[in-house]
């Protein structure tokens, strides 16, 4: 699967998705990319999930005809999220073509 990271997605999430290709905006020069455009450009590209932490995307974007499926995590700071690494991996190979999932991680 093609996954393109957002601008606020931590990086260091790539070593639990290595069987898939994943890139970042910043790597594609399209960091200053509005949420429309980013999704319409990364659709053109042939992505086939952005993973975000922009929460109010759904609430911004028309998401409906989308073919992009994409995963909002809700919590952008690495090392919050590297105990929950491969739960949000597992989520990844659960999505499909235009879907929308918010992923928060459990409280313990």
């Amino acid at each position: 699967m093609r996954i393109l990271f957002d601008q606020g997605t931590p990086v260091p999430h790539k070593r639990w998705l290595a069987k898939h290709t994943v890139e970042t905006a910043w790597q594609r020069g399209w960091a200053e990319l509005s949420n429309g455009n980013l999704l319409a450009t990364a659709e053109a590209a042939g992505f086939e999930l952005l993973i975000t932490t922009d929460q109010n995307l759904r609430y911004q974007q028309n998401l409906a005809a989308r073919q992009i499926a994409i995963l909002v995590i809700t919590v952008s700071n690495w090392p919050a999220l590297q105990p929950h690494a491969a739960d949000v991996a597992a989520t990844v190979e659960a999505m499909r073509e235009g879907s929308y999932v918010e992923w928060t991680p459990p409280i313990s």
